[in-house]
């Protein structure tokens, strides 16, 4: 057996119970190191852990693959919701196991953030540069996204220089997109853990810097609770 299962945005809190009793019944739990630190107290002390960073996930998900075809009982955990920045690590790990594999959801980070920020899904657009490949056809979503006057919510990409797009890129190539730069944006970093948490305009985001625990709202229009206190003073 293996499953894939989503932990969460950083605080073993926010796992499910169902995740959290198939981590406690495993044999293997395997994942990315930071990944691991986040369930590592309900790890059974009988597992085997196999741990992974970005350059060796192929060969230690062979690992997770043999010890599945092997009969065991097989955790995959990742960070946040497998469907919202993992699909590529998933595709890895069916690749590894020749076949598809269950996955069980988890919260993201993005809802987190939906939540903190009272935003409504329905009329937001979730975008996610975190991945390997070409970033363009997501930026060009990113620009149509807000030309439709949706609110986005976007994971950046902080891999190193030559791919990387922060906040502060982000912001810069709307910018140069024609997007306004009144946009009322907000940065909040290491969500449900020491969190932080910028406000201020598209056009102020260019001159910031933040960490690669990010995640970035652009809003279309200003939040209601400020609309409702400027009605107010009116």
């Amino acid at each position: 057996m293996i499953i894939c299962i989503g932990a969460g945005p950083g605080d073993i809190g926010y796992l499910t119970q169902r995740g959290a009793a198939l981590i406690r019944d495993a044999d293997v739990v395997a994942g990315f190191d930071a990944v691991i630190r986040v369930v590592q107290s309900i790890i059974p002390a009988s597992a085997e852990v196999i741990k992974m960073n970005y350059r060796d996930q192929v060969a230690q998900l062979e690992l997770v693959a043999a010890a599945h075809h092997a009969g065991k009982r097989c955790v995959a955990v990742f960070m946040g919701d497998i469907h919202f920045s993992g699909f590529q690590y998933l595709e890895r790990v069916e690749r590894a196991c020749g076949h598809p594999v269950d996955t069980l959801p988890g919260i993201s980070s993005a809802q987190i953030l939906a939540s903190r920020t009272k935003v409504c899904f329905d009329e937001t657009t979730f975008i996610t540069f975190h991945r390997r490949g070409d970033l363009a056809p997501f930026k060009r979503h990113l620009v149509h996204v807000l030309e439709d006057l949706r609110n986005a919510i976007v994971i950046p990409c902080p891999w190193d220089a030559a791919r990387s797009f922060m906040p502060r890129d982000i912001a810069a190539y709307l910018l140069a997109q024609g997007i306004p730069g009144e946009h009322p944006t907000e940065v909040w970093e290491n969500l449900t853990g020491n969190e932080a948490e910028w406000r201020g305009s598209l056009a102020e985001c260019v001159d910031r810097e933040f960490t690669d625990m990010s995640i970035m709202l652009i809003r279309t229009r200003t939040p209601m609770a400020s609309q409702i206190e400027a009605a107010g003073a009116a």
